[in-house]
């Protein structure tokens, strides 16, 4: 898959992102976050009450960070479950355009020592034009990390790799694989909500051995429902150790409805990897698009 041009943002501990532009706003002014995450001891991306999340430890870092009146509210690309890592994260806040005047030259430094351990904001700065970080992605990268040879896996990656008790056959799942890229209705393998569309655009979904004992799949797509990379990775493994054909994965998905023998692989092996925008001057209209495709608030949800 060719990758499209886009803005990287290069300041992650001294400032600003390089050349920023200012991003009209109706609360204000537009700032980019770019971040990683150990997803193991966080309950998922979103706020929930009573729990510790990725989105209300940063909202509350960046509170402090900016010295705002209230925690900001944060835009992500892509909302990932319990359990579930990131490295490539994106999300975006608005801000008062003095709190952003006063603390641009040290809101990254601050965040270094306001968050934990296991967050990162590896770069803070004003948006470009048009910039969301959600409605404006082109699409998302997800690997899901498996160790099919346990006697010899590697207890520090215990907290990102699956360890399955069978060897799987990495050529196999690929055969398999194939039968679900493009546009199509992926019912069978998302958690179904209310109101929002199950069809996506799957434009990668492939194995490739690491190393000896390790395959680590590569799933993107234009944007993923709820459990689908983890319901696509469970289902592959089980074609992958033969007990299913590698045309079962076809079947499933052209029945449209969940198949109990297509188990959702646990979410620690799930990284999101990369999230892709188009060139600066076309990120409006990408973000005008999506919206008109996905009205539902629904829609771009955890993987």
């Amino acid at each position: 898959m060719s990758p499209t041009g886009q803005h990287s943002p290069v300041a992650a501990l001294s400032g600003t992102l390089a050349a920023p532009r200012p991003q009209p706003s109706a609360t204000g002014t537009r700032l980019r976050l770019d971040l990683s995450y150990d997803g193991s001891g966080f309950h998922g991306w979103s706020r929930q009450p009573g729990l510790r999340t990725v989105q209300q430890v940063v909202e509350e870092a960046l509170g402090r960070a900016l010295a705002l009146p209230a925690d900001p509210m944060l835009t992500v690309a892509g909302r990932t479950d319990t359990g579930v890592h990131a490295r490539g994260q994106v999300a975006h806040l608005d801000v008062p355009p003095a709190a952003w005047t006063a603390a641009s030259s040290t809101a990254a430094r601050r965040l270094a020592r306001l968050l934990p351990p296991d967050v990162r904001v590896r770069a803070i700065g004003r948006a470009l034009d048009g910039f969301d970080a959600r409605f404006s992605a082109l699409w998302r990268r997800y690997s899901y990390r498996v160790c099919d040879d346990p006697a010899t896996a590697d207890p520090l990656r215990r907290h990102d790799t699956l360890w399955y008790p069978r060897p799987v056959d990495v050529a196999r799942m690929n055969d398999a694989a194939r039968a679900c890229l493009g546009t199509r209705d992926f019912a069978a393998f998302c958690r179904r909500r209310e109101g929002a569309s199950t069809v996506r655009e799957l434009l990668r979904l492939e194995w490739a051995r690491a190393t000896p004992g390790v395959a680590v799949a590569t799933v993107a797509a234009d944007a993923f429902c709820h459990n689908m990379v983890r319901a696509l990775v469970g289902a592959l493994l089980t074609v992958g150790d033969g007990r299913r054909p590698v045309g079962w994965l076809a079947e499933v998905l052209a029945a449209g409805m969940r198949d109990p023998a297509a188990v959702v692989a646990a979410p620690h092996g799930l990284c999101l990897e990369e999230v892709r925008y188009p060139p600066d001057a076309d990120l409006a209209a990408r973000a005008e698009t999506t919206r008109r495709l996905r009205p539902s608030p629904s829609s771009a949800l955890p993987a």
